[in-house]
């Protein structure tokens, strides 16, 4: 997999926001938005059967989540990770754009439903009411704000783990093996690898898989289901 973000598969496109699918699989969709300053995303609901994740690259994003609707602001740098059946909802509140990456874990026909109402279809995925008794307490949202996050060996930073997804910060600095079936996502540098036989070169803005890779960069890591990762690097 290798996808920029300019040539990802695009949903929206409007002038106050943009979401964009950089990969749509089974156990992993991860799409990047755009919101302008005031623009308001969905109204409080719940997933049951999945794990909704935020990165944000730029500007901050304003989030509700528990029964009380508690609100959590998180600006360029912060993660934001919500199990299962826990109430949220997330919007752009500052005075300044917002972009984020936003992964669903598993999909659970999320990126299926995106497809669906760009082309003005119907249908749904796993996202529902909240329940009437408001649902687990928003003590179970992970939120790891800018340079934060649990420090692991190689100079890589664990954001945050749920059953669902484990999310790691990584600079690299040469070769680069990573753990199986992850996707990267580079912040600042660039990265190289192989891509069906072909070499490339991944900047800013760009997702990759691949367990070789090499350069000098920050990346994100995606890992879903965790499966035990994240026990794997702390003990690393």
């Amino acid at each position: 997999m290798f996808v920029r973000v300019a040539e990802g598969e695009t949903i929206t496109a409007k002038e106050r926001r943009d979401v964009v699918i950089l990969t749509g699989r089974d156990e992993l969709t991860i799409t990047w938005s755009r919101y302008a300053a005031g623009e308001q995303g969905p109204d409080l609901h719940v997933h049951r059967e999945h794990a909704d994740a935020f990165y944000v690259l730029d500007g901050e994003l304003t989030f509700a989540v528990g029964p009380g609707a508690e609100r959590i602001r998180v600006g360029a740098g912060g993660y934001v990770a919500v199990p299962p059946n826990v109430v949220h909802a997330f919007a752009n509140e500052g005075g300044a754009e917002a972009r984020w990456l936003n992964v669903h874990a598993p999909d659970k026909g999320f990126a299926g439903y995106l497809r669906a109402a760009r082309d003005g279809l119907g249908g749904g995925f796993d996202s529902f009411d909240p329940p009437a008794d408001g649902g687990p307490p928003a003590a179970g949202v992970v939120v790891t704000g800018p340079g934060e996050g649990e420090p692991l060996a190689g100079g890589a930073v664990l954001c945050g783990v749920v059953p669902d997804l484990c999310v790691a910060e990584w600079s690299v600095e040469g070769p680069f093996g990573g753990p199986e079936a992850a996707a990267y996502f580079v912040l600042d540098g660039e990265l190289e690898l192989t891509v069906e036989g072909t070499a490339r070169t991944a900047g800013p803005g760009t997702l990759v898989s691949s367990r070789e890779i090499a350069g000098e960069a920050r990346i994100l890591s995606f890992h879903a289901p965790d499966g035990g990762l994240a026990e794997r690097l702390r003990g690393a």
